[in-house]
């Protein structure tokens, strides 16, 4: 029998200490570089937008931009309330569509691939593989405000049912007749809803706690689809941003005359 020395588990050897903060030669910070300032550009500029008050209902066109939508307050321009204006005048510090926003954002603030891309790159925890964090230590997602991660899953939810209501704008621009910005609102629904599905959270809601795919056979081929998506949920997540930027600048742009909304059928 091998007595207790024998058996005890040898101790690791201590870490090397190391005086450079990273030994790569790469330009490791790059890509948390371009990903702070992709994300920069986007809350910048919708931020702005969302405050704005202008050029965000081409009347003629029937085009409503997804940062006003739904626009529920008797200070929206007439035509722009798809869903009526239950609420009165708001204050010039409260956006529009207040209702929705703060459930968009909180969406994709909690968004599984979100929480990595601004945890390396803006918080720097940590920037790159084998290079030291700035930080002294690591609570997780146990406190606030990181503890908020968790409602991830509640976002989800308001997110498909602001993006059903963004599928409505979409549909309801068609009766303005068919114009390049009919094209742009379609893809700009599409690409939602492929980012609003492919996340994890659908997947599991399709999905999760079955024991027995063979006995739910449609919730399995709808987890299949999802699963399908959810692979490509860190491109939808940067196209969305490109697309809902692209669309609200052509409805800027169209509704304040700038440009004319080329027509396909009037």
């Amino acid at each position: 029998m091998a007595s207790p020395a024998q058996t005890q588990v040898p101790t690791t050897p201590a870490r090397a200490r190391i005086g450079a903060r990273t030994l790569r030669t790469d330009r490791w910070w790059l890509s948390p570089l371009l990903t702070s300032v992709g994300l920069g550009v986007f809350v910048v500029y919708a931020t702005v937008r969302s405050f704005m008050r202008s050029g965000y209902w081409a009347a003629e066109e029937h085009y409503l931009t997804p940062f006003y939508s739904p626009c529920l307050s008797t200070s929206c321009v007439p035509g722009s309330s798809h869903f009526g204006t239950p609420l009165g005048e708001l204050p010039g510090f409260i956006p529009l569509a207040f209702l929705s926003l703060p459930f968009l954002l909180g969406f994709r603030l909690t968004c599984y691939y979100y929480r990595k891309a601004y945890y390396r790159s803006v918080w720097m925890s940590p920037p790159a593989c084998a290079v030291a964090e700035p930080h002294g230590k690591y609570t997780g997602e146990t406190r606030l405000p990181l503890i908020v991660q968790n409602a991830h899953r509640y976002f989800f939810y308001a997110a498909l049912i602001i993006t059903i209501v963004n599928t409505y704008d979409a549909i309801v621009a068609f009766q303005g007749g068919f114009g390049l910005g009919n094209v742009i609102l379609l893809v700009n629904v599409v690409l939602l809803w492929c980012y609003t599905v492919s996340c994890h959270s659908c997947r599991h809601v399709t999905g999760g706690r079955l024991k027995h795919f063979s006995k739910n056979p449609v919730r399995y081929r709808i987890w299949t689809q999802v699963s399908k998506l959810n692979t490509r949920h860190m491109q939808f997540a940067w196209i969305t941003l490109a697309s809902l930027m692209l669309t609200d600048l052509y409805v800027w742009l169209v509704s304040t005359g700038t440009i004319a909304d080329l027509r396909f059928v009037n």
